[in-house]
């Protein structure tokens, strides 16, 4: 793989200030905010799943913005049951569409990430595409999704032990213009997948 040094800044939020990971892309590419896992159980912007979704859009070419949700790390504020979580991703989409106001805006989000990620998305017509890896179906309504025919690929693994692959699958029945992977044997980390996913992350 190419060398990775992503900028660290950070960046105005509803709340106070949000840490971030920056890596700028080809100018006139996508430009997309990939969203962390549950903040109460560890999950940050340097979790390795988020991590190699960072990546395979940066082989890709784009420009790659991973944040930490408010009260993670250096991020100011405090928990909020993924409503102000929400607000946190929008501020993400501003910032890009400010800095990058040629290119096409994308979101991305991992577990947790993927319901602050598409909320946050639902509503903003300025995310032309959206990716969700293990979307916390079992946790959270995503019923707010139905009716969005905007194209949105979802990466499962068949053997996730937070996740049921059974109602993910159920939810992707809802939802037919989803393009949907099953990771066959992966877990909700992707132990022994992630280079998979990424191939799966570049299908975007």
């Amino acid at each position: 793989m190419s060398s990775h040094h992503p900028e660290k800044m950070i960046l105005d939020g509803p709340t106070g200030k949000l840490e971030a990971l920056y890596h700028q892309g080809t100018a006139g590419k996508p430009a997309i905010v990939v969203c962390h896992p549950h903040p109460v159980y560890g999950g940050t912007m340097r979790n390795k799943v988020v991590y190699w979704m960072a990546r395979a859009f940066e082989e890709l070419g784009f420009s790659v913005l991973r944040f930490n949700f408010r009260g993670v790390e250096k991020s100011e504020g405090e928990w909020d049951e993924g409503v102000g979580e929400a607000d946190d991703v929008t501020a993400m989409i501003d910032w890009l569409e400010v800095n990058h106001p040629n290119s096409p805006l994308y979101l991305a989000g991992f577990s947790f990430g993927t319901y602050a990620g598409l909320k946050a998305a639902r509503h903003d017509k300025r995310i032309e595409k959206m990716l969700a890896v293990a979307p916390a179906v079992n946790l959270w309504s995503f019923d707010f999704m139905l009716g969005d025919t905007r194209p949105l690929t979802i990466i499962q693994g068949t053997n996730d032990e937070i996740v049921p692959f059974e109602q993910v699958k159920t939810f992707v029945a809802k939802l037919p213009h989803v393009q949907f992977y099953e990771d066959e044997d992966a877990g909700h980390f992707f132990p022994n997948h992630l280079e998979e996913l990424q191939r799966l992350c570049k299908t975007i």
